[in-house]
């Protein structure tokens, strides 16, 4: 009898086409422009095809409106895939929100998303993997099982001067966005699950995996990243995922693979992403970008068994007890505002 396979389960972060251009700071994007009737089938058919459920994190503010309600109803369609929330407004800048604004935010985001999928969410990621004692606090009083909004590496400060240098963001912006991608002491932080305890409880915390010992990024957006540079790098890409998994395997890790809607998107979605060239690997054509989403969705699905997230964080903790650590080791709304105003 051959032996089971290890857990690791798969995300997609729905981030639609008006959060990105917010973030950057780009002009139109009250107009909520979106790209998900062209992305929600073209993903559903990809996992379909490949027999992977996974979990979708949505946008409150894009279940809110109308013109998204079919798109997001076909991902909770059949119970197949995981709905998650990722905030209301989609802001970055999550861990300066006060108790009574993310109190707010989860309330209108849970609201939104019910009333689109029919489903209410117990797994949370923050925007930019935003976070705080207070967010984490609140998510367990709210009933919340998972936290997904750790990214534990060393990367951080580097992604966002490199992001940075596409935009022409105000002072005041940049300052508001001083932590995306997370800071330098993030790759200190474990991969394996543990258990946030905070003042209302404990939530089981799912990191987004990066390559152990090392912690350098290994999500499906950095594969692509790596393959846009020459037509043989996809292939060095490839081999460096799999050093990965291998290491994950090596040191018990279960990964969690995040993906994002611009793994999806090539250059010959032009009309949806015209505003967005300023992502690495958009460059890409989509045919090209799928195959190498494929193949490493397909190395990981040999090693271990794929699971939507909350799958991953109740067998999890099921199985063994996970280590604790306390929230209030983090710095607090009020440290990280004044970090901000100094």
């Amino acid at each position: 009898m051959k032996p089971s396979k290890s857990l690791a389960s798969l995300s997609l972060d729905l981030d639609n086409k008006w959060s990105y251009m917010k973030t950057h700071g780009d002009k139109g994007w009250t107009a909520f422009p979106s790209y998900l009737d062209t992305l929600v089938p073209r993903v559903l058919d990809f996992l379909r095809a490949r027999d992977l459920r996974i979990t979708f994190f949505v946008v409150g503010q894009d279940a809110a409106l109308p013109q998204n309600r079919d798109a997001l109803a076909a991902l909770a369609a059949g119970g197949t895939h995981e709905i998650g929330n990722h905030s209301f407004h989609h802001e970055p800048w999550l861990h300066l929100y006060s108790r009574s604004e993310i109190e707010s935010e989860f309330a209108r985001a849970e609201e939104a998303i019910e009333a689109a999928t029919n489903v209410r969410p117990r797994g949370f990621r923050g925007p930019g993997f935003s976070f705080s004692p207070t967010v984490l606090d609140v998510l367990v009083r709210r009933g919340y099982e998972y936290d997904a909004s750790t990214f534990p590496t060393f990367l951080g400060p580097l992604a966002r001067a490199y992001y940075f240098a596409s935009t022409r963001l105000t002072p005041d912006e940049r300052a508001q966005r001083k932590q995306l991608f997370g800071r330098f002491s993030e790759g200190f932080r474990p991969l394996k699950p543990y258990r946030w305890q905070t003042r209302a409880g404990t939530l089981v915390e799912l990191p987004v995996t990066t390559m152990p010992l090392v912690k350098l990024p290994i999500h499906a957006s950095y594969l692509l990243y790596l393959s846009s540079f020459h037509k043989h790098t996809a292939r060095i890409a490839l081999t460096y995922f799999d050093a990965a998994l291998r290491l994950c395997a090596a040191t018990g890790v279960e990964p969690s693979l995040l993906l994002h809607p611009l793994d999806f998107l090539g250059r010959e979605d032009a009309t949806e992403t015209k505003e967005l060239s300023f992502f690495p690997a958009m460059n890409m054509e989509r045919e090209r970008k799928l195959e190498i989403v494929s193949e490493a969705l397909k190395m990981m699905s040999r090693r271990f068994e794929v699971v939507p997230m909350i799958e991953h964080a109740r067998r999890t903790a099921a199985l063994r007890a996970l280590p604790i650590v306390p929230a209030e080791t983090l710095p607090s709304h009020d440290e990280q505002a004044a970090a901000i105003v100094g």
